[in-house]
């Protein structure tokens, strides 16, 4: 399973790389924070594919990286995704590592 840290998005962000990022927690947590992502729960993920992109690198997130991590996995095995990144730490990492320490 493909995984990025949080300063690997960053760059790839800032470098305007292409790549979708899709949030798969719930959406009253997205609306306590949010990085800009797609939101697709992860409940949902699976009957959203066709809103997953093939074409550019996908860096799935959630708080911790857990749900974000199984959501990458399942993917990845049972769908055949090779472009979906799980981000370690998820969002918290983010607020962290990144928008604390700008």
């Amino acid at each position: 399973m493909k995984e990025i840290d949080v300063h690997e998005l960053k760059r790839m962000r800032d470098a305007g790389e292409p790549h979708q990022l899709i949030d798969v927690r719930e959406p009253y947590e997205a609306e306590e924070m949010s990085m800009g992502g797609e939101l697709i729960p992860m409940g949902e993920v699976l009957d959203a594919l066709d809103r997953i992109r093939r074409d550019v690198p996908v860096v799935v997130h959630c708080r911790s990286g857990n749900r974000s991590r199984a959501v990458v996995e399942a993917l990845s095995e049972r769908h055949g995704l090779n472009n979906v990144i799980n981000l370690k730490g998820g969002i918290t990492a983010w607020a962290n590592e990144v928008e604390r320490g700008a």
